[in-house]
């Protein structure tokens, strides 16, 4: 399975100065003399007001801290109100999946970087935090920044051997890591792991306000904080000279290594920053979910967070999170549907691929690269372009 990134071009600056590696969203408009700003020339003083760019996240963020004291009712779409403990559960979840994809979105849409091992990281943080409350008895408090740091760690190590090649190679030494963990966490070496059925989380080693279906909503605080951070780290970082570097490899690499850098630490660099927010997200689903299985070690696992990205748009602001909120709340509204007393009335033609939830969210992830290549994020500005062309067109003749 491949899939293409966005290209771009990058040029260099005469004089000598430094490099500029940034793609085609770097360039800025240029304001003709004596025009308005916000405005073309000749408008009267009008001026556009334009809504700054941190208003939309600190809306978000708000929204998110606040959505736990709503008792609106939303039928159809969560079971109970939104802060019934169910519906906080299930978006704790998808907040947790939504920082995940945005850490996978540092390396596929940011830098073009095909890994299918990214569910190691979010595995080994998981892992790594129930085993050292399991073994040494240590308080979370204490387990998660240790496994956090275990998992960059390990990110470190592997991305320094698997980024000595590039493209279908990366992508295959990285399965090849994956798939070593996963058959580590299933054999159960010293009966550590629990094998098939995973660990579960200490709750004598857990702060009372995070146990109990009572506090679901403490849950659901720290997977939205959880994903506030992924996504201010990963936006933050793209803003910097080292995000410019990060699009120009992702538009062409051999042409920085020719305007004089290193590609390698670079992309090493962002190899571990992802890997340790997968890290801390594992920690979070551990707490989230209350335990850990095999399942988050597989390569498939991954495979869902590339398809989270493509189908919110790899390389955006919001995309990865779009798609990775989208997808989780499908995935476990649709094994609900299948669960009904009124899906066993359907036809047996009907009742047999709708029974697969893979499958329908399959032939919707085809559908949106069909129909919309962009992935959620660049809805709105496709929906622009087709009003605006339909407006140059005119009314219909009579």
């Amino acid at each position: 399975m491949s899939m293409d990134t966005p290209q771009s071009t990058a040029a260099a600056p005469a004089g000598g100065a430094a490099p500029a590696v940034g793609g085609a969203e770097e360039a800025a408009p240029r304001t003709p003399a004596g025009a308005p700003a916000d405005g073309p020339p000749g408008a009267e003083g009008t001026r556009r007001r334009r809504i700054p760019r941190w208003a939309v996240p600190a809306a978000a963020v708000v929204l998110l801290a606040l959505l736990p004291f709503s008792t609106l009712p939303v039928p159809g779409v969560f079971e109970g109100p939104l802060n019934s403990p169910a519906t906080l559960q299930l978006l704790a979840t998808c907040l947790v999946f939504a920082g995940l994809a945005t850490s996978y979105d540092l390396l596929y849409g940011r830098l073009g970087l095909l890994s299918f091992g990214h569910a190691l990281y979010f595995a080994s943080g998981a892992y790594f935090a129930a085993l050292l409350m399991e073994l040494l008895r240590l308080p979370l408090a204490a387990a998660a920044p240790l496994a956090v740091a275990g998992g960059t760690l390990l990110a470190l190590l592997l991305g320094a051997v698997s980024l000595r090649v590039s493209g279908i190679a990366l992508a295959m030494v990285t399965l090849a890591f994956a798939q070593a963990g996963s058959i580590l966490v299933v054999r159960d070496p010293g009966r550590a792991t629990g094998g098939e059925e995973g660990l579960s989380l200490e709750a004598d080693l857990v702060p009372d306000a995070l146990v109990g279906v009572f506090n679901t909503a403490n849950l659901y605080w720290l997977a939205a904080a959880y994903a506030v951070l992924a996504a201010g780290a990963v936006w933050w970082l793209d803003s910097t000279p080292t995000g410019r570097v990060w699009r120009g490899i992702r538009a062409n690499e051999r042409r920085v290594a020719v305007l004089g850098l290193n590609p390698y630490p670079y992309k090493l660099a962002a190899f571990t920053v992802a890997g340790g927010l997968a890290s801390l997200g594992g920690v979070a689903y551990l707490v989230v979910s209350g335990g850990v299985t095999p399942v988050v070690t597989t390569a498939e696992f991954t495979l869902t967070l590339l398809v989270m990205v493509a189908l919110g748009g790899a390389g955006t602001r919001w995309g990865p999170v779009l798609g990775a909120v989208l997808y989780t709340y499908l995935d476990h509204r649709l094994l609900d549907v299948a669960a009904s007393d009124g899906f066993e009335r359907l036809p047996a033609a009907v009742q047999a691929p709708l029974s697969q939830p893979l499958f329908i969210l399959g032939m919707l992830f085809v559908a949106m690269v069909y129909f919309f290549p962009g992935g959620l994020a660049a809805l709105p500005a496709r929906i622009g372009a087709a009003v605006a062309r339909r407006r140059r067109r005119g009314p219909p003749p009579d």
